[in-house]
Parts: C-alpha cells; structure tokens; sequence
C-alpha cells in the first residue's frame, strides 16, 4: 500500500489538484497530462466535488432515503450474499467436511491446507482479469458455480452416506454423517471446485462493488455499512455452522445451495453493471429519467464498459460514443449537478 498513488477523488477534495491530476495522467494518461480524457475527467470530478462541498452534511440516514436506498441495499447484500455462499463453512469446519469423508489425523489437516491455497491462486485470475470480464458476469457465474457444488455435495452426502451416531465420526458431533469410497472423493473434489470457483468470484468482487455503486459524498458511510453487514453475518454463521452439521447434517449444504440459487436471481436483477466507468457514469445509471423509478436502468441491460474506456484513454472518441449505446449508458443523462440537488431534495 505504501507505493500505491492516493485515490484522485479523495485528492481532489483535500484540494490537492496537482496530484489528483498526476494520478489520472499515470492510470490513463500513459504519461500525457494533457490526454483528453483525462481532462475530462479531472472536470468531472471537479464538478462533483464542488456540489459535495455544498452538501457536506451527509449522515447515514440518506442511505435510507428514496433515491438512495437501491444503492444501499445491493451494496449491503454484496456483503451479506458473499457470506452466505457458504464459504466459511469450507474455509472454517473444512476439517469436519474431511473427517466426514474419512480423512483423518495429519491427512485431514494436508487436505484442509491444499483448499487455502486453491483460494490464494484462484484469486489471481480475478486480479488481472475482473475489469474485462465484469461485475455481473462474475458474480452471475460464481454463484451458479458454487451453488452447483453445493448441491452436489448434499446429493452425494444422502445417496451416499450414513449417520455417524451420536458421537460423530471419531467423537467428533459435528462430523455427524459419514461416506467413504468413490462418492468421498467426489465430496472432497466438489468442496475443493467450490473454493475455486469463489476465490475468483465472489471474494473479490464483493469487495470492488459496493465502492463503486455511490456518489463521493455518501461513499465512505455506504461502504462502511456494508462492511458491518459481512462480518454481522459472519459472525452469525459462526454460531449457526456447527450446530447445523449436528441437528441437520448434509441438509446444511442444501441451505447454501439455496443461497447461491437466491444470489443469481437477485444479482440478475437488481446489480447493475460498473466495471469500466465513473462514479459519476453509475449516477446517472441509477438516476436514468427512462429508467424504473428509484432504481435506475434495469440491472439486465447494463454492459461493461471497459472497452470504452480504453477507447478514450486512447483518444477514439467516436469508437467510444457508439461503444456507449451498447454499454448501459442512459442516452439522455440528466445533468449531474442538477440530478445531485434533486438528490438531495428527495
């Protein structure tokens, strides 16, 4: 972090223009400071951070108001669905899930291991690759994925596998149910594909989103009471795992296998698309005059607009306005600073 630039919003409204200006012209500039988008964004900005110096007494009660509350809700449950995926139930009691499908002693602890890794790795994908491929399409498949393991795994523990009696399997109560043989491997295969397929998924991009879903002035109380909510729920499903491998034992996977299934339909929905734009750009998604009321441009004809953005780094302007039609832009966006002032009215 300490060779990381300062974010040029947050720059800009300590009035340090210079450096905000430097920032820009390093991510977008390629070393131009007088790059047309990059000027053109350094007036966006400026422009958003006048009204928000007009507007300063942000509380976190305008979370709740009506132009605002859609915003609040996806970035909140952005958090509370990247907990209920289930994955701290892999990454946690994954020595139960093991000792379920017979590995024990030091073999248990080796394979518990091996799925800290998968995560460390699979992570990297997403690193490199979350802008091109998108928010809503690598959530979309991340949940279909895990909810697929998921039940799988339910699938396989019931067809499978027996009651371990009341003391579980080696006296441990929470390793409840038992399978052995072929289906056991297929049990640790499929909790290893899970970690997998969130690692590049869902467990970064919960963290991208919900900073990009709100204008700079409520930006820092949004995201920080989304934030409360993941380890709210955290916590919650620390308490609520292991009882749960006890009383209703491979049923456990079928409730985060219905999670998974209720995030895809939410996140189909109700997230909009944000990789590749501005702050500003996802204002005028959620405030679209053409769009739903309080909501904005429906969530499905949102398009990443990365390749857009590139486009005008590298000056295509015209390349870049026909790119938009197709990315989710309203073609008719209302004037930000007067669209903010209705904000602030509502």
């Amino acid at each position: 972090m300490f060779f990381l630039p300062e974010s040029p919003r947050w720059l800009a409204r300590k009035d340090r223009w210079d450096e905000a200006h430097a920032v820009l012209t390093l991510v977008h500039g390629k070393g131009d400071s007088d790059n047309p988008f990059v000027l053109r964004e350094l007036e966006e900005i400026r422009e958003m951070v006048n009204f928000e110096k007009q507007n300063s007494d942000v509380t976190y009660l305008e979370l709740l108001k009506p132009h605002m509350i859609n915003r609040t809700h996806i970035g909140v449950f952005t958090q509370i669905w990247s907990q209920l995926t289930g994955m701290n139930v892999m990454m946690y009691y994954i020595t139960y899930v093991f000792l379920m499908a017979g590995v024990k002693g030091n073999a248990n602890l080796v394979a518990s291991s091996i799925q800290y890794v998968i995560n460390v790795v699979m992570t990297v994908p997403a690193l490199l690759y979350v802008d091109r491929w998108g928010r809503r399409p690598t959530l979309l498949v991340g949940s279909t994925l895990m909810m697929t393991w998921l039940f799988a795994n339910a699938g396989i523990l019931a067809s499978y596998g027996k009651w371990a009696g009341p003391n579980g399997v080696q006296n441990t109560r929470e390793a409840s149910w038992e399978v052995s043989g072929a289906p056991s491997k297929a049990v640790i295969a499929c909790s290893y594909l899970f970690v997998a397929s969130y690692a590049p998924t869902w467990g970064p991009v919960s963290w991208i989103y919900p900073s990009e879903l709100y204008p700079l002035r409520v930006r820092a109380k949004a995201v920080s009471a989304a934030t409360s909510f993941n380890w709210l729920f955290n916590f919650a499903l620390g308490y609520f795992v292991p009882p749960a491998f006890v009383n209703i034992k491979w049923q456990t996977y079928l409730i985060f296998g219905v999670f998974c299934l209720a995030m895809t339909i939410h996140t189909f929905f109700m997230f909009p698309e944000t990789a590749g734009k501005t702050l500003e750009e996802v204002v005028d998604i959620f405030e679209d005059p053409n769009g739903i009321k309080h909501v904005g441009t429906p969530a499905w004809k949102t398009r990443i607009g990365t390749k857009r953005t590139v486009m005008l780094e590298q000056n295509r302007f015209d390349e870049a306005s026909q790119a938009e039609k197709g990315a989710g832009h309203p073609e008719d966006s209302p004037d930000r600073s007067g669209s903010e002032t209705a904000e602030t009215k509502a």
